[in-house]
């Protein structure tokens, strides 16, 4: 889905925009690298298999995911993606998602953007719920998760095929404050 207000990105080295097809190269050129998806559930075979993804992020429907681009502020070239999968506008809930090039990880990017989203999404969206799901070994993830408030749920096993293999993941939400 195309929202209307973008979230602010206070980070120093990156800013959003809205993700269009011309990112597919770029975006596709830093998700093919194996230390990118090593721990995440990307199956990609080719910048092909990115194409039905843009078929729903372009969607009218309030339920359809959310991705945006994170581009650096100096240049705009496009160095990660960040937004919402499984959008429940009847529940008011949804699943974070995201992705960095390995040229900017180390450099809080990843959590500057989660907190950013997340707030966005509660204030913005009116979400109660934001879920994230990692796969167990995915580190990295589960710092930047739980550095954003977000809490451990639950252990999901076999939840989503990786590449072939049953996977097990972490369940993480941050509940939105009803006061």
């Amino acid at each position: 889905m195309i929202v209307d207000k973008l979230p602010s990105c206070q980070h120093p080295l990156v800013t959003l925009r809205h993700l269009v097809r011309g990112d597919a190269p770029a975006w596709y050129a830093y998700l093919a690298e194996p230390a990118v998806v090593e721990h995440t559930s990307w199956n990609l075979r080719s910048i092909d298999d990115l194409q039905a993804n843009f078929d729903a992020y372009e969607a009218d429907d309030p339920a359809s995911p959310i991705r945006l681009a994170v581009v650096l502020r100096e240049g705009g070239q496009l160095v990660g993606t960040v937004g919402f999968n499984a959008v429940s506008p009847q529940n008011r809930t949804a699943e974070i998602a995201y992705d960095l090039a390995p040229a900017i990880w180390n450099r809080g990017v990843a959590s500057s953007l989660v907190d950013s989203v997340t707030d966005w999404g509660m204030q913005h969206l009116g979400l109660l719920r934001i879920q994230a799901t990692v796969l167990d070994s995915n580190l990295r993830s589960i710092r930047v998760l739980e550095r954003c408030a977000f809490a451990r749920e639950g252990y999901l096993r076999s939840y989503r095929l990786v590449r072939g293999k049953p996977g097990n993941f972490w369940l993480y939400a941050r509940i939105a404050s009803l006061a």
